[in-house]
């Protein structure tokens, strides 16, 4: 971790923490800073960076669902879910958005919304393997 942490550090919940950790580095250039495992492999802390932010994940327990398979299950959840919005969520700044946003559909994120532009800065909504929803901003010059 930084020598300052961040005043605000999201925890998420994955059904296959080892999975997401690799893919969340893979498709939004996240880099691992801790991983801690069970006896039979199950992720039960992990932390990543990005820029100057840091995200927590693990797996809580056999039974969670994530919103991928909440969604097929809640009828409600498929509703809500319909939105391309961050109901959920993650936003994150990155330097470069067109290439954050290239290299996340590259790898196979669920695109919600295309690159757009506006304020605050020009963004994208994505959701990971799991359907954990995100926000990817490139601040706008002003700022």
């Amino acid at each position: 971790m930084p020598e300052k942490s961040p005043d605000v550090i999201p925890m998420i919940s994955y059904e296959d923490g080892v999975a997401a950790l690799e893919w969340l580095a893979n498709a939004f250039g996240f880099v691992e800073k801790r991983r801690l495992l069970e006896p039979d492999g199950q992720l039960s802390h992990a932390e990543m960076e990005t820029g100057n932010g840091i995200i927590m994940l693990g797996t809580p327990t056999p039974e969670y669902e994530s919103p991928k398979h909440h969604k097929r299950n809640c009828e409600a959840a498929r509703k809500w879910s319909k939105v391309p919005w961050v109901i959920d969520g993650v936003l994150v700044y990155v330097d470069n958005i067109d290439m954050h946003f290239a290299n996340a559909k590259k790898a196979g994120a669920s695109i919600l919304t295309g690159l757009e532009d506006g304020y605050p800065g020009r963004r994208y909504r994505v959701e990971d393997i799991e359907g954990h929803r995100w926000m990817f901003m490139q601040r706008a010059a002003t700022q």
